[in-house]
């Protein structure tokens, strides 16, 4: 490029001398600036295009996992799923002791299996939707939405001691022995009648 404006410039000052000075310096002053103007131009474009591409860093960004307001949602639906299968019978009997007894052990028991996870495992767990009723134990599982396959097992179990009326027994189980370890929560007594069969059906109001 420098060679060619070099060029240019001793083409002019030829055809000055051959024109016998018809072509004056001040001519020569404004070809000059002219070429400079255009190659400056031609820079700021170039900056301009480069300064206008898209950044990929913007377009690739994805929303950050955030593990505490993970853990609090699924302990909210731990919660929900409980009161569903308690069902208006007996959730009005065992409710507020339930709350206060069992429902932190739940807690631990979940903040406590989430650690053993990094969070590009740990946001594949979800929680199951549907208690079991009837006299069935399942409150509800957490399991990898990939695999399918539970993670941790939360039960409730109606027992029936002798003499000492009826109980409600929490437990969980993990995958880690195949479910086979019972793994104690707490009991919540309910009394010498049997209770109503779990709802498990529709969340109260």
């Amino acid at each position: 490029m420098k060679a060619a404006v070099w060029f240019r410039k001793s083409l002019v000052i030829l055809v000055s001398v051959l024109t016998f000075g018809l072509v004056t310096p001040s001519d020569l002053a404004w070809l000059a600036e002219a070429d400079s103007l255009k190659d400056t131009k031609k820079g700021i474009v170039e900056e301009e295009g480069l300064a206008y591409l898209p950044s990929q860093d913007s377009t690739e960004l994805e929303e950050e996992f955030n593990r505490e307001e993970f853990l609090s949602d699924i302990l909210n639906k731990a919660e929900e799923n409980a009161f569903m299968k308690f069902g208006d019978k007996i959730n009005p009997k065992i409710g507020d002791e339930f709350k206060m007894v069992i429902l932190p052990k739940m807690e631990e028991a979940i903040t406590e299996m989430a650690a053993q996870f990094p969070d590009e495992k740990l946001r594949q767990l979800t929680i199951t939707e549907q208690p079991s009723a009837g006299r069935a134990e399942k409150i509800f599982h957490i399991y990898d939405s990939n695999s399918g396959k539970d993670i941790i097992r939360f039960h409730v179990r109606q027992e029936n001691p002798p003499l000492e009326g009826h109980w409600f027994d929490f437990h969980y189980h993990t995958y880690h022995d195949s479910f086979a370890t019972h793994y104690n929560i707490g009991k919540i007594y309910w009394d010498k009648n049997t209770p109503p069969e779990w709802t498990g059906k529709q969340k109260l109001s």
